[in-house]
């Protein structure tokens, strides 16, 4: 079962993409849908029984790998509780992504190559999370990074595309550095790459140490933040966050696929697999809690300044991987794959939603051009309320009912409380007033969104649509033109400037599109009250699969009732600040950018880490580059190589013209002697025996 689950998604790939053009885009689509939801129905059947308790861990063999002195490593599925869960997010999300590009992609003519792109990338995701050892793990660690740069980068013949594949590219190559280098240390020290073997290893090596740069550190320390570096990159943490926001450039169903349930939540997965290890870290244990909160509070500053609707989604995806990063730092491995499982549903169901409206308003993703869509799109209205409701963590905390988000996140902030160290402390602060903000701009997008007067007029895509028809030929209108933020080059329809709508008439996605969109709202609205119990407060569940801390369990539920009445306040916080100044005084901010205008520009620059990594590394890089190019490549190797040698050669043929005088008589003389010289030297060699 396990193999089909797995490999069914690759077979699918391989034809659809070696087929593509000439198979046709039906029979592309056929093939990859059906095997992801073939997957996705496997995924369920495997992760049900660990739910009722009727299953145990076990390994699927799949072919022998690798065999090299004392390092031997062989190709095998991995299947326990934590892969189970992991099966079920990615082709839960991947099947019904699938599903939604049907009516998204539409239009577009390289469609199979876009769905075998996305199923090259679930499987990827699956060699990963049932990898059973370190090297498996790499593999499929690389393979999505392989699948998201083509899936970011697909639309090829947009420069900003491709820019944010390169930039996603190169970023993560940065984190995997660090990860391999884990993986050398892990080898060196317990002489395997097994998980199982180095897992259960793991304790005894508390305390001892190792040399490293020099210096005599902390072995466990050492290995945990070189893997950690890896887990910054995939999963987007502080310092090598900067290319997921980019990659919204790819298409709307990637954004969902990537950031929402998959690439994103692999460094989260690869730290609670490794979990007996950071537990005897506790020096990388702490800069996972720092790096974790400072994500958390960072991205939710920034999305409170964005006016793409898919930014903000992704700023909030890069905040909510902060929560699971210091959930797993404090040693609430369980709470952090919690949020992981419920935040794929209510993420995905935002940036599918996010999708639908994209779709309604013409390509248009800025949310200053929208407003007045909640009767025009009702369906799409009501799924994004739903997600909102999710990460926004709505519940009533005394009779403990509520979304998604108020069972995961919420779980997170108490045991951040419950740990009583300092830096937890500090986190669950920060965590707060997080909250805080996810809460103002989630409620933000959705009353510039939905609430309101229309504003499309004021949108060039919604201009184009007016005077060419919104439902012109594809090559008029591309999906690839999806962006934001750009001026009308039209005048308004003076029949409908009044009313904002400049004669534009919204329209509700297709049913292939919707319904991923009311199947992802279910798991929004329940997925947090079936499943609190098993993932938080049941070590048998788990099966020895993560590290279980039972006693910051039953810490977490003794909290002071303060603490579990604070992400709820603070959400109803956010959410008046953002009635008021969207809804009720809609100058107010205005007001405040013209008072605050430093910091806003901050929050709006991202805190300028673009820029400052441009300065550091970039345009230091650039210049080497062209100095190695200029001196190095010219200078050197072309001056004494082909372009020395074709010089030489020019050089040569220039005075054997000279020397060619043309009469016989000179090149006899030459001839002569020449014999001369040459019937000298065997007289002179025969002498000298």
């Amino acid at each position: 079962m396990i193999q089909i689950l797995v490999f069914a998604p690759l077979l699918a790939a391989i034809v659809a993409g070696l087929g593509n053009r000439s198979i046709g885009s039906f029979p592309a689509k056929v093939i990859t849908t059906g095997a992801l939801f073939l997957s996705c129905a496997l995924a369920w059947m495997i992760f049900v029984p660990f739910m009722t308790g009727g299953a145990s861990a076990y390994v699927a063999p799949v072919l022998k790998w690798v065999q090299s002195g004392d390092m031997s490593f062989d190709w095998a599925l991995r299947v326990d509780t934590l892969t189970a869960v992991m099966l079920v997010v990615i082709t839960s999300v991947s099947a019904l992504v699938h599903l939604y590009s049907w009516g998204y992609m539409d239009e577009d003519p390289d469609q199979p190559r876009f769905f075998a792109y996305l199923s090259l990338f679930t499987f990827a995701m699956l060699m990963l999370v049932t990898a059973d050892n370190l090297v498996q793990m790499f593999f499929g660690w690389e393979g999505v990074g392989l699948a998201s740069y083509l899936l970011i980068g697909f639309w090829f013949k947009k420069p900003s595309a491709n820019a944010a594949a390169i930039k996603a590219f190169v970023v993560n190559r940065v984190g995997d550095l660090g990860f391999m280098l884990g993986i050398f240390g892990t080898f060196l020290v317990f002489n395997t790459t097994s998980i199982s073997e180095i897992l259960a290893a793991a304790p005894g090596m508390q305390g001892s140490t190792i040399t490293f740069l020099g210096m005599r550190l902390y072995t466990m320390d050492i290995l945990c933040l070189l893997l950690f570096v890896g887990a910054m990159g995939k999963s987007a943490q502080l310092g090598l966050h900067t290319w997921l926001p980019d990659a919204m450039e790819g298409p709307t169903p990637v954004s969902a696929l990537i950031h929402a349930a998959t690439m994103v939540t692999a460094g989260v997965f690869m730290v609670c697999r490794l979990s007996p290890m950071f537990e005897v870290a506790p020096v990388a244990s702490g800069f996972v809690i720092a790096i974790g909160a400072l994500t958390c509070f960072f991205a939710a500053t920034v999305g409170t300044t964005q006016t793409d609707i898919k930014r903000v989604i992704a700023y909030s995806t890069c905040s909510q991987l902060g929560y699971m990063f210091f959930a797993a730092g404090v040693g609430a491995y369980n709470a952090a794959m919690f949020h992981l499982f419920t935040h794929a549903f209510f993420k995905a169901l935002l940036f599918l939603g996010a999708g639908s409206v994209i779709h309604a308003m013409h390509h248009e993703q800025d949310m200053r051009y929208y407003g007045g869509l909640r009767k025009q799109i009702p369906i799409t209205f009501w799924a994004m309320m739903a997600g909102t409701l999710a990460i926004t963590g709505v519940g009533l905390w005394f009779a403990h009912v509520g979304f998604a988000g108020f069972y995961s996140k919420d779980a997170i902030l108490e045991s951040a409380f419950a740990r009583g160290t300092e830096l937890s402390q500090v986190a669950f602060f920060l965590g707060i007033f997080a909250a805080l903000l996810t809460s103002f701009y989630s409620w933000r997008l959705m009353f510039l969104t939905f609430w309101g007067k229309p504003r499309w007029i004021e949108s060039e895509h919604i201009q184009h649509a007016v005077h060419h028809g919104h439902d012109e030929p594809d090559e008029h209108n591309p999906a690839h033109q999806e962006d934001a933020g750009h001026d009308p080059h039209h005048p308004a329809n003076p029949a409908h400037a009044h009313d904002g709508t400049g004669g534009y008439h919204p329209h509700e996605s297709p049913a292939v599109m919707l319904l991923p969109l009311i199947v992802l709202s279910i798991g929004a609205v329940f997925a947090g009250a079936v499943f609190s119990h098993a993932f938080l407060d049941s070590a048998e569940f788990w099966g020895g699969s993560l590290y279980y801390n039972e006693h910051l369990v039953h810490a977490m539920h003794a909290v002071p009732a303060w603490v579990k009445i604070a992400p709820g306040l603070v959400m109803l916080i956010g959410l008046a600040i953002a009635w008021n100044n969207y809804i009720r005084d809609t100058s107010a901010p205005a007001r405040f950018v013209g008072q605050f205008g430093f910091l806003y520009q901050f929050l709006k620059n991202k805190w300028y880490f673009d820029e400052l990594y441009h300065a550091i590394f970039v345009k230091p890089a650039f210049w080497l580059g062209r100095k190695f190019w200029t001196i190095g490549d010219i200078g050197i190797i072309d001056r004494f190589g082909p372009n020395g040698a074709a010089s030489l050669v020019a050089a040569s043929s220039r005075f054997a013209s000279k020397v060619q005088t043309g009469y016989l008589y000179s090149y006899a003389l030459i001839m002569l002697l020449g014999l001369v010289a040459a019937v000298s030297w065997v007289i002179a060699t025969m002498a000298g025996q």
